[in-house]
């Protein structure tokens, strides 16, 4: 997705229309993924590997205020809570992770501040509070980091 992943698109809509119920379709199955959608609002986290019946259903359930989540990923989300694991938690804010997704994307900073419709020193200084705070001093590191939290694909 252009500019904002899934995650971080639906922590806007879910800002501008809070009683909205979302659901991921999503290639996506690793713990971090599910347990990161939860926490952005997400009532439903089907796999795209799911039948369509799978789909169809999270959209009934969530419509009537369940929560669904594609049979196998609800065994993560159990055992985090009942192991009382928490994931390791993104210090990044939700303009950072658009700032980062960009930079992984190889866009220049003016690209990324054009984008944003922020300056260009705005985008400078983004990405060097994201790299401090992430304790990366490279965009090669950026970019490993930005594919294994699933802001952009390999």
């Amino acid at each position: 997705m252009p500019v904002l992943n899934g995650i971080e698109a639906g922590r806007a809509i879910r800002g501008a229309c809070p009683d909205v119920r979302l659901v991921a379709l999503t290639e996506h199955v690793e713990d971090s993924f599910v347990l990161d959608a939860l926490e952005a609002g997400f009532r439903g986290y089907v796999s795209k590997v799911q039948a369509v019946t799978e789909l169809v259903r999270a959209l009934e359930e969530v419509s009537r205020g369940s929560v669904f989540l594609s049979p196998g990923l609800s065994d993560v989300v159990v055992e985090r809570y009942l192991g009382n694991v928490q994931p390791p938690k993104d210090s990044l804010t939700p303009r950072e992770r658009e700032v980062l997704q960009l930079v992984a994307e190889s866009k220049t900073t003016k690209d990324i501040a054009r984008a944003l419709g922020i300056g260009v020193k705005t985008a400078e200084s983004h990405r060097t509070r994201i790299m401090a705070k992430l304790g990366i001093h490279e965009t090669a590191g950026l970019v490993r980091y930005a594919i294994r939290r699933g802001l952009i694909k390999p």
